[in-house]
């Protein structure tokens, strides 16, 4: 493909150092502050709800919480609830006054950090800032190739942390995927963590399948961390936490690794995922409430615990296909809850994350780059802090796959591209290079100085998609998608080796079950 700088030919002449210092020099990496796209820009352009209609949500969530309540709180939850001023009913259901929703929300955390091992991997959870990443227990790997699903393994865990670590567009790492080939549920809690923190040092997210699995896990991250000050200072994984059971209902269990978690200084993820129609209400609108109203009991929970204990406002409220019952997580429905969740989350000014980019199609196809391309730009658009699940889900997440990973970091280089939208300066829209073009220039832009320097700060380009002309293309022996993106895959699987210093792998894997190379 031709160079743009060597298009114009008199524009060419006039600039020194040849094609490829100028190739070399549009080759190096940008300092982040020029690049054209990076984590945590502002979105919050698109707005489906109306003043209005945020006004009801909060109101009816309140009421939900003041008549409905939530059952089965484990006897922990009932002691930490009641004490902070919540009422236990005759049928045992727990009940939350408005006045004391609105005295944690005004103790809840705002404007939180999300560590990573490194510093530059920090996520800032403030105001409409977007981040990108997985999320999701997928029981099976996609191979695109064979179109065959199979079990996933720690070993396809750690694989896909390694890709993150190396996708610029995926900001952080939750579990995306079960190690089925671990039997043991506390080795399979290890590996799950592990795995995660083998592969990449951007923030990770994980779970704990059993209250008991808790300690053993922490004192691994505290070897990683350097000790359980250094872990305290920067905890740089959060707890993904469903504690509750839509609709209205605490999970046990899942509250007490909660309460667990919260005392170990580790930022936890409030997740309810009711699914519309079957969960949770049909209506989207009624959907956001019951969401609301469960998560604003775990934010009561947490800070009752530790008032300002780092935690995410997690509604994931998901669609059902109604003809079947079957979730949909790449319909227009899904990226309308999810856009509606990040607009309650601004309006409580709490740290906020939701679902987007799940694919229902099988395979990384047509139908998997609509769904993932409209619920992701949705999702950032509206201002989501944490757009979790956003790459490699498909069938509705029960499976991962590492090419559409891949392929997910050019879908989300776009979508974060129209996050950041259009800068209007005085720069920008000076007509002098106008005038320079059209009174006695060359009558194009091509090559001209300014379309030179805007090309790496203005613009984004794919890694693996693909803008040949179809001459080209032919050329090229018609190049398709998948192949590059197993290209890129392979080629940064070849490269990339654990984030742990050696001493502290030997260490942990001499004292833990590790299933994976």
């Amino acid at each position: 493909m031709s160079d743009i700088g060597d298009i114009c030919e008199p524009a060419r002449a006039r600039r020194t150092g040849g094609r490829a210092a100028r190739v070399a020099e549009r080759a190096a990496p940008l300092a982040e502050n020029l690049r054209p796209v990076r984590p945590g820009m502002p979105g919050g352009q698109y707005r489906p709800l109306t003043e209005a209609g945020i006004a009801r949500i909060h109101a009816q969530a309140l009421e939900a919480l003041e008549v409905i309540g939530l059952s089965q709180a484990p006897p922990s939850g009932v002691e930490i609830l009641t004490g902070a001023g919540a009422v236990q009913g005759d049928d045992g259901r727990i009940r939350f006054p408005r006045a004391l929703v609105e005295d944690m929300l005004a103790k809840a955390a705002r404007d939180i950090t999300l560590h990573g091992r490194e510093e530059k991997y920090d996520l800032h959870l403030s105001g409409s800032n977007v981040h990108f990443g997985t999320a999701g227990a997928a029981v099976h790997i996609v191979d695109p190739v064979t179109l065959d699903y199979r079990e996933s393994t720690a070993q396809d865990l750690y694989d896909a942390a390694r890709l993150v670590q190396n996708l610029d567009n995926v900001h952080f790492f939750q579990r995306a995927m079960v190690c089925r080939d671990v039997l043991d549920n506390y080795d399979m809690d290890v590996n799950t963590l592990y795995a995660c923190l083998s592969g990449t040092s951007k923030h990770v997210g994980t779970s704990f399948s059993d209250p008991s699995h808790v300690a053993g896990c922490f004192e691994l991250l505290h070897q990683v961390a350097g000790g359980e000050a250094a872990w305290r200072a920067r905890p740089f994984v959060s707890n993904s936490n469903c504690f509750v059971v839509p609709p209205m209902k605490f999970a046990e269990e899942s509250c007490i690794v909660m309460e667990d978690c919260v005392r170990r200084g580790m930022p936890v993820l409030l997740l309810s995922a009711g699914q519309a129609g079957a969960t949770a209400p049909a209506p989207i609108a009624l959907a956001i409430v019951q969401a609301m109203a469960e998560c604003l009991a775990g934010v009561v929970y947490v800070n009752a615990i530790r008032p300002g204990a780092p935690a995410i406002f997690g509604t994931w409220p998901f669609v059902s296909d109604l003809r079947t019952g079957a979730m949909s997580g790449g319909s227009a429905e899904q990226a309308l809850l999810t856009a509606g969740c990040a607009q309650m989350h601004r309006f409580y000014g709490l740290p906020g994350g939701a679902a987007s980019g799940i694919s229902d199609s099988k395979l990384p196809d047509m139908q998997a780059g609509w769904e993932q391309g409209i619920t992701n730009v949705l999702a950032g658009l509206s201002g989501l802090n944490m757009c979790y699940e956003a790459v490699g889900m498909h069938a509705s997440l029960l499976g991962f796959c590492l090419e559409s990973l891949v392929m997910g970091d050019d879908i989300l280089g776009q979508v974060l591209r129209c996050v950041r939208g259009i800068d209007v300066t005085e720069d920008s829209t000076s007509i002098e290079a106008m005038k320079a073009v059209c009174l006695g220039g060359p009558g194009h832009y091509l090559g001209s100085e300014q379309t030179l320097a805007l090309m790496q700060t203005e613009y984004i380009y794919p890694s693996v998609g693909n803008r040949m002309s179809p001459k080209e293309w032919n050329e090229a022996g018609k190049p398709l998608l998948l192949d590059r993106a197993i290209a890129r895959k392979n080629d940064i699987l070849g490269k990339a080796g654990s984030m742990i210093d050696p001493q502290i792998d030997a260490a942990i894997r001499a004292a833990y079950n590790i299933h994976f190379r």
